[in-house]
C-alpha cells in the first residue's frame, strides 16, 4: 500500500469508526492525530526506506519509534489499539497485514479525588461574589451536576433540557458509543439548576435546546467546562489539581466509601465492564486500611503505655 492509498484508506476508516461502530467524537480525533502521526512519520524516512519497507514494516517502525520519545503509556496504548482497529478494517477490505502487535503494559494508578470536606467546602462555603467569573450561579451547578452524577465532561455538554426530569431528578444522557443511560441527582443539584435556569440561562426557545450556554448563548465546549473547573481550584486552601474527570473519581469513589454496590457504580458511571469500575475499590480499601490503623486497638494501647512512661 503506497501513501496515496493509505489517505483513502485512512478517510473510509474514520468513517466507519463513527458511523459503524459509534465509537465517540474524541476516540474519532485521537485514531484520526494517530494516523496523521504516522503519515508524517512515513513521508519523513529516508527515500531508501520508503522504497524497501513494506507497509507492515512501516507501521512497525513507527510503534517501536514511540518508546524512545517522551510519551505516556497511555497514549502509545491507545496507537497500538488504533493500528489493531485499522488492520481489522482493512481485513473486511480484503487487505491483510498481519501486525504482530502487543499493547505495553500500563501502570496501575489509583484515581485522584477530593475529599468530601474539600467539595462541601467549594459548593457550600464559596459565596457566589467570590467566584471569579460573571456566571456563578451556572458554573456553581456545573460544578454540582458533575459531582452529583458523576458525567463525563463529552456528557455533560450535550444535555438537553428534555433529557431533565426534575420530579424524578434523573438525567437521560448518551453515553460513549451512543448508549443511553440515566444518572440520579440530589435536591442540592435540583436547586443549583433551577436557580440557573431562573437567574442566568437565556429562556429556551426550545426544550430540546441544551442545557448550559456560554455569554453567546451558544453551546458550552468540552474545553470550557474544564476552564470552569480548573478556577474552583484557586479557591481551596491548599494546592489540588481539580478537572472534571477528577469530579467524576470523587463521584464514585464517595459513593462506594458509602457502602454502594460496585454494579450501580458502574452503571451510573455508565463503564462498559466491570473491571473500569473497580479501580475505585482500591481507593476504598485504602481508606479502610487507614481507618482501621487508626482505630486499632493495639494502637491505642501502646499510646497509653508511651503517655504513662513520658
Amino acid at each position: 500500500m503506497n501513501r496515496k492509498e493509505f489517505k483513502e484508506k485512512k478517510d473510509e476508516f474514520l468513517v466507519y469508526i463513527e458511523v459503524e461502530k459509534n465509537l465517540s467524537e474524541n476516540t474519532r480525533r485521537a485514531y484520526e492525530s494517530d494516523l496523521n502521526q504516522f503519515l508524517i512519520f512515513w513521508q519523513n524516512l529516508p527515500e531508501e526506506d520508503k522504497k524497501q519497507l513494506s507497509f507492515r514494516q512501516v507501521i512497525e517502525r513507527f510503534l517501536v519509534s514511540l518508546f524512545y520519545k517522551k510519551i505516556d503509556k497511555s497514549s502509545i496504548a491507545r496507537k497500538f489499539s488504533c493500528f489493531k482497529s485499522f488492520e481489522k478494517f482493512l481485513y473486511t477490505q480484503g487487505i491483510e497485514l498481519s501486525l504482530k502487535l502487543r499493547r505495553p503494559r500500563l501502570d496501575k494508578k489509583l484515581p485522584i479525588y477530593l475529599s468530601i470536606d474539600e467539595i462541601n467546602y467549594l459548593l457550600d462555603q464559596i459565596v457566589d461574589k467570590q467566584l471569579p467569573t460573571k456566571r456563578p450561579i451556572r458554573d456553581k451547578a456545573i460544578f454540582e451536576l458533575i459531582y452529583a452524577t458523576g458525567v463525563r465532561c463529552s456528557e455533560l455538554i450535550n444535555i438537553k433540557l428534555n433529557d431533565i426530569d426534575m420530579h424524578n431528578k434523573t438525567i437521560r444522557i448518551i453515553g460513549k458509543g451512543n448508549k443511553e443511560r440515566i444518572v440520579l441527582f440530589g435536591e442540592k443539584a435540583k436547586e443549583k439548576l433551577l436557580l440557573y435556569l431562573e437567574k442566568e440561562r437565556p429562556k429556551p426557545l426550545s426544550q430540546d435546546n441544551r442545557l448550559f450556554l456560554n455569554y453567546r448563548g451558544e453551546p458550552l465546549t468540552s474545553r470550557s467546562i474544564q476552564r470552569i473547573i480548573v478556577m474552583f481550584r484557586s479557591l481551596l486552601k491548599v494546592e489540588r489539581c481539580i478537572t472534571p474527570h477528577k469530579l467524576r473519581h470523587s463521584f464514585a469513589t464517595h459513593l462506594l466509601n458509602q457502602g454502594a454496590d460496585l454494579r450501580i457504580v458502574q452503571e451510573l458511571l455508565g463503564h462498559k465492564t466491570l473491571a473500569s469500575t473497580e479501580k475505585y475499590t482500591h481507593v476504598s480499601l485504602e481508606q479502610l486500611s487507614k481507618l482501621c490503623n487508626t482505630i486499632n486497638p493495639l494502637k491505642t494501647i501502646l499510646k497509653q503505655q508511651k503517655s504513662k512512661r513520658q
